[in-house]
C-alpha cells in the first residue's frame, strides 16, 4: 500500500452501483460517454473492469460500490472504487502460466503509475493513478 498522497479534488465522474458482472461493460460504456475528458480512456475503462470485478469476485455480487474518476483536467486521473468490506483486502500477486484468475491487480499495477488502499472503519477504496495520456 502506497501513500495516497493529498485528498483527491471533487471526483469529475461519481456511479453508486451494485458490483454485478452486467454492470462491467455498463460502467465501461457511461465511462466512454465522458471520452472527451478522460484520457487515456482504455486504461481508465481496464482500471475500473479489474477494480470492479476484484469486488463481484472476493465480496459477491450485488456489493454496493462506489466509482469515482477524478482529475480529468489534470496531469493525473485517479480511479477508486469504494465496498463496504474495510477487511478484504487486495493483493497483488503473480498468476501462474496456467491460472484462470489473479492478474488483474498485476494489469492494474502495471498501467498505473501507483496504486493503494484506503481503509475507514465501515468501508475501504482500492484507487489508482494514471498519467494522463
Amino acid at each position: 500500500m502506497q501513500d495516497p498522497g493529498p485528498a483527491p479534488a471533487s471526483p469529475d465522474f461519481e456511479l453508486d452501483l451494485l458490483a454485478v458482472p452486467k454492470a462491467v461493460p455498463e460502467l465501461r460504456r457511461a465511462l466512454s460517454a465522458h471520452a472527451h475528458a478522460y484520457r487515456p480512456l482504455p486504461d481508465i475503462q481496464l482500471c475500473v473492469s479489474e477494480l470492479l470485478s476484484n469486488v463481484i469476485r472476493h465480496l459477491g455480487e450485488g456489493t454496493p460500490v462506489t466509482v469515482r474518476v477524478t482529475g480529468a483536467h489534470g496531469n493525473r486521473i485517479r480511479v477508486a472504487v469504494t465496498d463496504p468490506d474495510p477487511r478484504a483486502w487486495p493483493l497483488l500477486r503473480r498468476a501462474g502460466g496456467d491460472d484462470e484468475t489473479g492478474r488483474g491487480l498485476a494489469l492494474l499495477d502495471a498501467v498505473s503509475l501507483r496504486w493503494g488502499i484506503e481503509q475507514e472503519a465501515d468501508r475501504k477504496t482500492v484507487w489508482c493513478e494514471l498519467g494522463e495520456g
